[in-house]
Order: structure tokens, then sequence, then C-alpha cells
């Protein structure tokens, strides 16, 4: 795994404090692996091994904070702070961003167990691969610096990544070779389960609130998903027609912030009716950030 800085950043400039926390933890552990505990030790302690269970069950979580050596830790945890904090922003504060962390730590225990059975499992690579895979299911189109110099969008390289992972673990299955690229494999696709089941609820509850929503200048509308496509396309372009008269009736008595509120809402129509029509896949980075600012804004009423 390689680090490099996002070039499209939120606001990166102070930690958020779900990453803080677990690179602090990291750093502690591996200050306590140099100074006062043998790593044979820490990782027969911390780390997860099949054939420790079940008396050792907190090793599926503890061995996400034991690393091999300084280098193992510091990659991983430069990859957290850099793709970590903007998920903790969207997701609006530590307690989910945590529980994902846990979750996929967890998809890599699953393929240790499954793929594995040997040796010992620790570091936070499958639980990074998974924070990896939600920002890029969130912003493919960002962009990092390979090695600080050439340029690669973040979808590829976070496929390749994947994809690297999965064919060195296969070659090392078949060489009879402990490997642990499974494992990382394992947090990415936990990751990829929970954010395609986030995205799904979370579009019908900004429907539902959206459809709800109390404002004195007309609520923008939410499309029926359950709506057959030729009668849903006669109903929006009604719902189109009449909204577009009602705005022209009433365009010269709107202040500047019923007019903003008026823009975001046509903004927010056009993106649900592009997911109606072709799935939330479709979307581009501006757009997913106007569902983002609308998720905030219903969160905050």
């Amino acid at each position: 795994m390689s680090s490099f800085p996002p070039t499209h950043e939120p606001d990166r400039s102070k930690l958020t404090p779900g990453v803080q926390a677990i690179i602090a933890i990291s750093i502690a552990v591996i200050f306590v692996q140099m100074t006062a505990v043998k790593y044979a030790d820490m990782t027969a302690w911390f780390g997860f091994d099949v054939a420790a269970l079940p008396s050792r069950g907190w090793t599926a979580l503890t061995y996400l904070f034991v690393h091999a050596g300084v280098w193992h830790m510091a990659v991983n945890m430069y990859a957290l702070y850099l793709f970590g904090p903007r998920l903790e922003q969207t997701w609006g504060g530590p307690k989910r961003f945590l529980w994902f962390y846990a979750l996929c730590g967890l998809g890599g225990v699953v393929f240790d167990l499954v793929f594995i059975r040997a040796g010992v499992l620790v570091g936070a690579s499958a639980a990074v691969f998974g924070v990896m895979t939600a920002y890029v299911m969130q912003w493919p189109d960002d962009e990092v610096f390979l090695l600080f110099v050439m340029p690669v969008r973040v979808r590829t390289l976070v496929i390749g990544l994947v994809a690297v992972n999965l064919i060195v673990g296969l070659l090392g299955t078949a060489d009879g070779v402990n490997v642990v690229y499974f494992a990382h494999v394992g947090g990415a696709i936990a990751a990829y389960v929970y954010m395609r089941m986030a995205m799904s609820s979370g579009m019908d509850q900004v429907r539902q609130r959206v459809a709800n929503l109390p404002d004195a200048d007309e609520p923008p509308r939410a499309i029926p998903r359950s709506m057959p496509r030729r009668e849903r396309g006669d109903e929006v372009d009604d719902i189109v027609a009449k909204s577009k008269a009602i705005a022209a009736k009433r365009v010269t008595s709107l202040s500047p912030s019923s007019r903003r509120r008026e823009a975001r809402a046509e903004e927010l129509n056009r993106v649900l009716d592009k997911i109606s029509q072709h799935g939330i896949e479709s979307l581009t980075s501006d757009e997913r950030k106007v569902l983002e600012e609308m998720s905030r804004r219903l969160r905050d009423r």
C-alpha cells in the first residue's frame, strides 16, 4: 500500500476524533512493542489466531492495533489519515465510523477463518482496505498522487490494490504458503456490502424526508421507486409541468433566499430523477455532494 494525498479534500487540517483515536492507539501499541513487550508476546495475546479460539475471542478486534513493525503501522495509519476523515465527517461523527472500522476488521477475520486458518493475523490493513473501499464508492473520481508524483484516480488505485491482493492471495494458497492477503480482501468486501446497503436505505430516507419537509415555498418532490417506468415517466412530466407553472407565477415575488432554496430543490429533483432512472451508481461527484448537503440539512432540522 502506497501513501499519497488526495487532491480533493474537505477539511483535513484537523484529524477527526475517530481516526485520531485509532492512530493514537496504534502508535501506543507499537511503542510498547519496541520498549516493554516482545513482539511475540504481543501477538500471542492480541493477534488473531484460529487455534486460540474461543478462549481469546477479543483478538478478533485487537489484532487491528498490533503491527509487524513501524513501517507496517505507518503505511496503514497514513492511508487511514488520507481516506478516513472525510468519511467520518460525512457520517456525522466517530460512532458510526468506528463501528464501520470494526466491521471491516471482522470481515478480515472471516476471510482468515475461511481461506487461511494458520498463523497469526495482525495489522489494520483489512479495516483500512474497507475505509478505502467506502471512500471510492462515494468519491470515485477524486485523484491521489502515486508516490507523490503520478496522479491516479481513487477508483483505479483501490480496485488495483484489491485485485493485486486477491491474485497474490490465490497464488499463495496454491503454493501452500500462509498469506494474509485474503484478509485484506475480506475487509474490502465487508465495506462494499455495508455501503451498498447504506446507500439503498439512505436514499429511501432522503425521498421520504424530502416529501414531508415543511416549506412555505413548496418542498421538492420525491419520485416513487415502485411506480412502473412508463407510468412514472408520465407522472414525472406532469409534476415537472406543474412545478414550472407555479414557479413562473411567483418568480417575481421570491426573495433571494427563496430563490436559492428553489434552485437547490430543483437540483435535488434532478438528482432524484437520475437515481430513479439509472441508479445511484450513475451519479457524478458533484451530484453526490448535492445529496450529502441535503442529508446534512435534514439532520440539522
